[in-house]
């Protein structure tokens, strides 16, 4: 049987050969194989953590290593994932880490490998690995880059918005494991008697203090948490059930949910109209809707209808008929890179295209709501061009529609718009405009 280790090994090694996402290599690996639940958690650690940290990690390789540039792929991979063992994980013994990491080399770089990971042990023991990182005070961008792993544009982003001190509270929050949030589906059981099945179980949770239907954990298996093959919850960061509430869906209204996969907007404002009323779940991507229908099947959930649509071609038949439009578009994903650790390493000029298709989205959104119906607008970034700004364009150039304060959690909005960040609000990052349509 594989170990928890090879498993990691070759996961990463696949996405840095090939440029794949870990966290969904990583969900279908341990889907299929045999390990226990601690080699699972294992295993999911050092693959999170080593992508999260590569920035750092291959740092300290090249200031150890005599020709960085002849370190292959292979032993890259096995050097990231023992210095991280060794730096990072408190529980593993470094010799563990060192020994476990040189089996798992081929031959031909085994004894390079030892070599090298024996010098990060020595240079710990003279002096630690922040003597390794440039300056805070004089070089605070290269700090905050190889401190916490991030590319020195986004580093730079970050401080324009956020200045230093926020900036490397974030990165923090944004290089620990993050909670697994659920979102109880009380069309089949409350909050407080699937809290019972927990307890039963012997699984620490918490109640969100801010959403009634909110639970959560620190990271667990999907399929082991009781009900999940029932419809009993499903997955989705507070952020996003703010979002759900701040769209406020009551039942037998129609709903059009314009980039809807891979559905959990769509699901949660289901529950909350008690499954009575009509969703229409759009999305550009034909393929994506399965996941929608199968995920309102295991949820008991039949008003949701797909239909495979591109956001900025909306449907003529249903314009003027929505009592609320939900337009959670596609966007950078700077808010959720605790989840989606790769999303650090894009270049920001791959976001540069963005605004423009997300307010052409939005404003095409718009035709769907009815006199007196409400629009919301959302992502889960923290991009101003992104955010703020698209929703001040939208304004003023749809003089039919108006901003429209809410408050959700004791969280309340600012002129119809409200931000959440990780380190004051301790969830994704997210950003929710609400507008109405004026009567």
């Amino acid at each position: 049987m594989e170990s928890a280790r090879s498993i990691a090994y070759k996961i990463l090694l696949d996405a840095m050969k090939r440029s794949t996402f870990s966290n969904i290599a990583l969900d279908r690996e341990l889907s299929k194989s045999e390990l226990s639940g601690a080699d699972k958690a294992l295993c999911s650690v050092i693959v999170l953590g080593v992508t999260e940290r590569a920035l750092t990690l291959d740092a300290i390789i090249d200031s150890l290593a005599s020709r960085p540039e002849d370190v292959d792929v292979d032993a890259r991979v096995l050097l990231r994932m023992g210095i991280y063992q060794i730096e990072y994980l408190d529980r593993i013994p470094d010799h563990a880490a060192v020994n476990e990491t040189v089996s798992l080399a081929p031959r031909r770089i085994r004894g390079f490998v030892n070599a090298v990971l024996r010098s990060f042990l020595r240079a710990r023991e003279k002096g630690g690995t922040d003597t390794l990182f440039p300056s805070r005070e004089s070089d605070p961008l290269g700090y905050l880059s190889l401190k916490y792993s991030f590319p020195i544009d986004v580093c730079r982003q970050f401080c324009d918005i956020y200045g230093m001190e926020r900036t490397e509270a974030i990165f923090e929050i944004f290089n620990r494991a993050p909670k697994m949030t659920l979102r109880i589906n009380t069309l089949k059981i409350s909050r407080d008697d699937y809290a019972k099945l927990l307890d039963g179980q012997g699984i620490a949770y918490a109640l969100s203090e801010r959403l009634e239907d909110a639970i959560l954990l620190d990271s667990v298996s999907f399929a082991s948490l009781p009900g999940a093959d029932g419809g009993y919850f499903f997955i989705q960061d507070e952020a996003s059930q703010i979002c759900v509430e701040a769209l406020g869906a009551e039942e037998g209204e129609l709903v059009i949910d314009t980039c809807s996969c891979p559905g959990s907007k769509s699901f949660g404002t289901a529950i909350r109209m008690k499954n009575c009323g009509e969703i229409r779940s759009f999305d550009l991507h034909k393929s994506k809707l399965s996941l929608i229908e199968t995920g309102a099947e295991r949820l008991g959930i039949d008003i949701i209808k797909v239909a495979e649509r591109d956001g900025r071609k909306p449907d003529e038949s249903l314009f003027g008929k929505a009592d609320r439009v939900l337009c959670d578009v596609p966007c950078s994903g700077l808010g959720v890179i605790a989840k989606k650790p790769e999303i650090r390493y894009k270049s920001l000029e791959d976001f540069s295209r963005l605004p423009e298709i997300q307010y052409g989205i939005l404003s095409a959104s718009a035709n769907y709501v009815k006199v007196g119906g409400y629009l919301v607008y959302s992502t889960c970034t923290v991009l101003p061009s992104e955010n703020i700004e698209n929703v001040k364009r939208f304004l003023a150039e749809h003089e039919e529609f108006e901003a429209l304060d809410f408050e959700v959690g004791g969280k309340r909005s600012e002129d119809g718009m409200l931000s959440l960040a990780p380190d004051l609000d301790g969830c994704d990052g997210f950003f929710v405009a609400k507008m109405k349509r004026k009567e």
